[in-house]
């Protein structure tokens, strides 16, 4: 596949939240390339249509570890490894929501935070995630846990797994003046 070209329109771009991540007013959600509506879509064509997404200016690229599952964080992988794509986007991707046994399940607790966050960096291929956000927040785990082990765990934020170390944004379900 070729890499994406550079954009040929100027696409609006927004901050998200107080920490300086910069993005288009645009993004791309992935989760129905590989999930949820429909079967799985052929693998080329939302590698390409990832890149053409990019290459029109898109800067903000959204999955998450349930999406498949695993399978969208494995494609959008796939779409970073060609012609500098990783360089040019802002990678969100979410944890918290899961599948046992056919069943879907919440968890937040701060191990469950830290696996999911190192299979995601796997699945992804790249060594830090730009916007790493609860899909779903746990009832049985304080948010103030939950957030606080997101924020300050050594192996994903002192390390840089997550944002250079801030968390820039939150997703569904959290609780305003978090």
């Amino acid at each position: 596949m070729a890499p994406a070209a550079p954009a040929t329109a100027a696409v609006r771009r927004v901050k998200l939240g107080s920490q300086g991540l910069e993005v288009s007013a645009q993004g791309l959600g992935c989760m129905g390339m590989s999930a949820f509506h429909g079967p799985s879509k052929p693998e080329a064509d939302m590698v390409a249509l990832i890149h053409h997404a990019v290459a029109a200016g898109v800067t903000l690229l959204d999955t998450a570890d349930i999406y498949g599952p695993h399978a969208n964080e494995a494609l959008l992988g796939k779409a970073l490894q060609v012609g500098g794509v990783r360089d040019n986007v802002a990678l969100a991707t979410k944890f918290g929501k899961f599948l046992a046994d056919g069943k879907v399940g919440i968890r937040g607790d701060p191990a469950y935070v830290r696996a999911a966050c190192e299979g995601s960096l796997w699945r992804l291929g790249v060594d830090c995630i730009d916007l790493y956000y609860q899909h779903r927040v746990d009832k049985k785990v304080p948010i103030e846990v939950t957030k606080h082990k997101r924020v300050s765990d050594e192996k994903l934020i002192m390390k840089g797994k997550v944002g250079g170390g801030l968390v820039k944004g939150l997703a569904n379900g959290w609780c305003q003046g978090s």
